[in-house]
């Protein structure tokens, strides 16, 4: 699968920090004593009350000084208690000023930018009431941060069997974690399930293909996000894709034809020659993967030496793949004479040039082929372009506590 990145962010709801202070009512009286008797009377002494002023508040911020681990994604802000806020400063430790907003009312100020892991920050807030608060705090320091990359790509038209692959830079401790970091919005809403291949990529697919004119919308809001082990997310990530026209691809083996439908329709019925006895190729679905108008197929690269009696290195055209394994719909001119009778093949579809250059520009990635009726056994629903080929019941169970 092909994998892009850009980045967007998350925000949260923080508390705020109020310190009051009040000055108290001291009051005292004196009484004569009684004494001798003066032309006036009894004589009376009163104290006078003493009321020093308050101090005024201080803006309020929505983290403590000194604190540490602050999550960079979460905003800061900045609260006057009375009045309005004259002036704040938020500096990192190399004296860079954090982007921030003020309120229309002068009242509350908030950062309005990401903040960065491993670093020092120090905000200086004046009010319009003379007062000033200044705190320093540092955030997250993870032992490690992990990306992802996003499959199909932002922008793109797929079929109906693209899966969503989301594949991490390291292995993922807590699944849970990063699958609680992905939103996807489909328009009409589908219901569908995460399954993880390996510990660094988690699939996400619908019980069924999907509907031609599907539109996806996928976030991975990972930066901030704890995923186990001292790994925290690197960056955020989306995509928005569309499906496109339903082309589902047959190649059965009873008849030895590749018929190739598009919305339901057969347009082709294509001669093939798929994998020989000693290589039969797997039945189940595929996904089509990769396109290439050349390349070089290499059976070293699937564990067979090229100067094994079995080992092959040939230039191929039009080479559309189906499986991670090395399975191509691709030109095989040498056997034309098999192509419609006899498997001839290690594995792939082989069929003529111009079939093979035909095939390659119907397709698109995320379109479907289903082999069927070989002696090959099933292609493994973790081969990379089989997810198809896992029940739905055991995809839609999740496995994201298998590595705990």
């Amino acid at each position: 699968m092909t994998f892009g990145q850009c980045v967007s962010r998350v925000r949260g709801l923080p508390g705020l920090l109020v310190a009051v202070a009040a000055a108290g009512l001291l009051v005292g009286c004196t009484i004569g004593d009684g004494g001798g008797p003066t032309a006036g009377g009894g004589a009376v002494t009163s104290g006078k009350s003493a009321t020093p002023a308050s101090e005024p508040l201080k803006p309020a911020v929505s983290v403590r000084d000194g604190a540490t681990g602050v999550n960079p994604k979460e905003p800061i802000t900045v609260k006057a208690l009375e009045g309005t806020l004259e002036k704040v400063v938020m500096t990192n430790e190399d004296g860079y000023e954090v982007e921030s907003s003020l309120s229309a009312d002068g009242t509350t100020w908030e950062t309005a930018e990401v903040l960065g892991y491993y670093r020092t920050y120090t905000i200086v807030a004046t009010g319009s009431n003379g007062s000033e608060r200044t705190i320093t705090f540092g955030t997250a320091e993870p032992a490690q941060t992990a990306s992802v990359a996003l499959s199909p790509l932002d922008g793109s038209t797929v079929g109906v069997g693209q899966t969503i692959a989301f594949r991490f830079g390291l292995n993922v401790p807590d699944r849970q974690a990063a699958e609680d970091a992905i939103e996807i919005v489909t328009d009409p809403p589908v219901e569908g399930a995460f399954y993880w291949l390996n510990n660094y990529e988690v699939r996400w697919r619908p019980e069924e293909f999907w509907a031609p004119g599907t539109e996806v919308r996928v976030r991975a809001d990972i930066y901030g996000e704890q995923l186990g082990g001292g790994i925290w997310g690197a960056s955020d990530n989306a995509a928005n894709f569309t499906i496109g026209d339903s082309v589902i691809s047959y190649a059965d083996d009873n008849t030895k034809q590749l018929k190739v439908t598009r919305n339901g329709e057969v347009l082709r019925n294509i001669p093939i020659s798929m994998g020989s006895p000693r290589f039969p190729t797997p039945n189940g679905t595929y996904i089509i993967g990769d396109q290439y108008p050349d390349l070089v197929m290499d059976s070293s690269t699937y564990g067979t030496p090229v100067d094994d009696p079995d080992g092959y290195r040939t230039k191929v055209k039009y080479a559309t793949q189906m499986s991670y394994s090395g399975i191509y719909v691709h030109a095989a001119p040498w056997s034309v004479w098999a192509q419609g009778s006899q498997n001839t093949s290690h594995g792939c579809l082989n069929v003529s040039t111009d079939n093979a250059q035909w095939f390659q520009d119907m397709v698109k990635r995320g379109d479907v082929v289903v082999v069927s009726n070989t002696q090959g056994g099933q292609l493994s629903g973790w081969d990379g372009l089989g997810d198809w080929n896992i029940p739905w019941e055991t995809w839609k169970a999740g496995n994201a506590d298998e590595n705990r």
